[in-house]
């Protein structure tokens, strides 16, 4: 069943919601990069998505993020991906060849789900993830697939990107040993 959503679009939260206040928005472009990192939950939204975007790009690769900033309630700036329209964001996307987003699912597993266009470009990184004791589950179907064509992971020049939909106890688990969180990093940054 499709969670509410507040708003429908970027540019009806732009309009109650104030930048750099509500929200962030960062955008890092590396020049000569065909590959985009982007977490379009970031901050308070879906904990720690940010931040594992902003490593798995490093300094080699195109980043984006979309952060909520408020103390509380940050849950009502989720756009759900396929309606996910910030300028900045498609901007950024729409030229690169390989789109890698990640996100965050409610609840203490830990573990995660990759989907999205890019059936090979995922599968790699599922199988990569397991090689090294992550559990991946690959997902064509339903709710957090990441295959409709509007999901922004799809929104780059070739239209099929990888969703990553992370487990709250999973990115807990990351947060907490730093080990775990720089094998999660380098693994992915391995498959790129």
């Amino acid at each position: 069943m499709a969670r509410e959503e507040e708003y429908g679009s970027y540019e009806e939260l732009s309009k109650k919601e104030r930048e750099n206040v509500d929200y962030s928005v960062m955008v890092r472009p590396v020049a000569g990069s065909v590959v985009a990192i982007a977490a379009p939950h970031g901050g308070g939204i879906e904990f720690l998505t940010a931040e594992l975007a902003e490593s798995i790009a490093g300094s080699d690769h195109n980043y984006y993020a979309f952060k909520g900033l408020k103390k509380t309630g940050n849950r009502v700036l989720h756009i759900t991906s396929h309606r996910f329209n910030e300028p900045r964001a498609l901007r950024l996307i729409e030229s690169c060849e390989k789109v890698l987003t990640v996100h965050g699912l409610k609840g203490p597993r830990l573990c995660l789900q990759v989907g999205g266009r890019d059936a090979e470009s995922g599968n790699r990184i599922h199988e990569a993830l397991r090689a090294v004791g992550f559990d991946s589950k690959v997902v064509r179907d339903g709710e957090y697939a990441g295959t409709e064509e509007l999901n922004i992971c799809n929104r780059g020049s070739v239209h099929a990107g990888v969703q990553l939909e992370i487990y709250a106890g999973l990115r807990q688990a990351l947060k907490n040993d730093s080990a775990a969180y720089d094998r999660f990093v380098d693994t992915i940054r391995s498959t790129l």
